[in-house]
């Protein structure tokens, strides 16, 4: 009998490749969007079923979570994909999107886990991978305050689930990835503006310059969507898992030196 995926943000971008590579390998998948009118490569396979969703809607993840128990009968692993990054200083961030990338980034992750949790309870088990960010490990990056936030609260999360899942035979797992060369990165970022306030122009300018040449230094989609697929099948079992060579360097060079020197090293890079 065929195990059923079901995947948040597969609208575009790394979402969209891993339900197609998992609904190639025989899977079925309960792919999930904001606008499913608008989707046209995912209805091509007859394995994959769309649903409607927005994760920071209760009522919409209750509903699509329903419809793809009774879609497939059972649901065996699920990927918190959908995210997006909010960058710029904190002070010129308005009040609307501090509070989307809490919802869409944590609360999101949070509503679909809790929507899933009695059906694995009944069903005796399943799992979860949660996708994170090395910049849910280390700040490497300037005027990503609030995305950080974001990312260091779904490690938090899903490392706390892990003690008390893991006596319901529910299994949670991590990746930290760097972002995907197929993933919009550009497109997913939001930036914080204020014309009036000129005091972080020269950093976020900087960053700005480094986000435009990121594809270079971003993951192969492929690899990540390889990580994914080990963990769901069960030949991988990792907690985490970090993808590329700028997280693994960044982190061990995190890991090696103080804190304090770390920073100043990274600023550096800034300044």
């Amino acid at each position: 009998m065929s195990k059923t995926i079901f995947i948040t943000g597969t609208s575009s971008g790394l979402g969209k490749l891993t339900a197609t590579y998992f609904a190639e390998q025989g899977w079925n998948v309960a792919a999930t969007m904001r606008t499913p009118e608008k989707e046209t490569t995912l209805t091509q396979y007859d394995n994959i079923k769309i649903f409607r969703l927005d994760v920071t809607q209760t009522d919409q993840v209750k509903a699509a979570v329903d419809a793809a128990i009774a879609a497939f009968g059972k649901i065996d692993v699920v990927v918190n994909n959908a995210g997006l990054g909010t960058y710029g200083a904190l002070e010129l961030a308005n009040e609307k999107d501090i509070d989307w990338q809490f919802a869409v980034n944590v609360r999101g992750p949070i509503n679909i886990i809790r929507a899933f949790l009695p059906h694995f309870r009944e069903q005796g088990g399943g799992k979860f991978i949660n996708i994170s960010s090395w910049m849910g490990l280390t700040t490497a990056v300037p005027v990503g305050s609030l995305y950080n936030m974001s990312k260091f609260a779904l490690e938090g999360l899903t490392e706390g689930l892990y003690y008390e899942l893991k006596p319901l035979n529910i299994d949670l797992h991590l990746i930290e990835q760097g972002g995907s060369a197929d993933n919009n990165f550009q497109h997913n970022v939001v930036w914080n503006i204020n014309p009036s306030i000129e005091a972080y122009d020269a950093i976020t300018n900087k960053v700005k310059q480094i986000f435009s040449n990121a594809n270079q230094a971003l993951d192969n989609p492929m690899t990540i969507v390889d990580v994914i697929y080990s963990l769901a099948t069960g030949q991988n079992k990792q907690f985490r898992n970090v993808i590329g060579k700028m997280g693994n360097d960044l982190i061990a060079l995190r890991n090696s030196v103080p804190i304090e020197q770390y920073l100043e090293t990274i600023a550096a890079n800034f300044g």
